[in-house]
């Protein structure tokens, strides 16, 4: 018999958080990890809708909008593992979204720098994120929305 290739999904698989009628979650609901992961999930579903057609995940998008807003920024500087800061890094370079410059304050180390290109596809990306996140947080009303977001900043902070 022969194989199927595997294919990579781009993000959760729809309706991967949504609720199967009739089965029981037991106290799942009770642990504010399983809740926090349910709505994790519903934001990257969100993310996917927004970005569908371009090539790119949570993760690489915050590291665009980081060094957009934080030229000359280096790839160590990005938040992530060191591994994972020099694939990001890597990746946005192999698609000419960002250049690697020399920092005039260490010559041993790179500053990441957007290309006309990397600002041309953040101003995109960022106008159907804006368009899409507020649709996905229209869910909550306003005061609602500064509150989670608070309690968020408390938990994580």
């Amino acid at each position: 018999m022969k194989r199927q290739p595997k294919t990579r999904a781009r993000g959760p698989r729809p309706g991967s958080i949504a609720r199967v009628n009739g089965l029981s979650y037991g106290d799942l609901d009770q642990h504010l990890g399983y809740v926090l992961r349910r709505a994790q999930l519903a934001g990257f579903e969100a993310f996917h809708r927004a970005t569908a057609g371009i090539d790119i995940s949570p993760a690489r998008y915050t590291a665009l909008v980081i060094v957009g807003a934080n030229p000359g920024l280096t790839q160590s500087a990005l938040g992530t593992a060191r591994s994972g800061a020099m694939a990001v890094a890597d990746w946005m370079e192999k698609r000419g979204l960002v250049e690697r410059h020399s920092r005039p304050d260490d010559g041993r180390t790179w500053g990441l720098h957007l290309t006309r290109r990397g600002e041309r596809l953040l101003r995109e990306l960022g106008r159907r994120v804006k368009t899409n996140d507020a649709a996905f947080a229209g869910r909550l009303a306003r005061r609602e929305l500064a509150t989670l977001k608070k309690l968020l900043d408390k938990l994580t902070g």
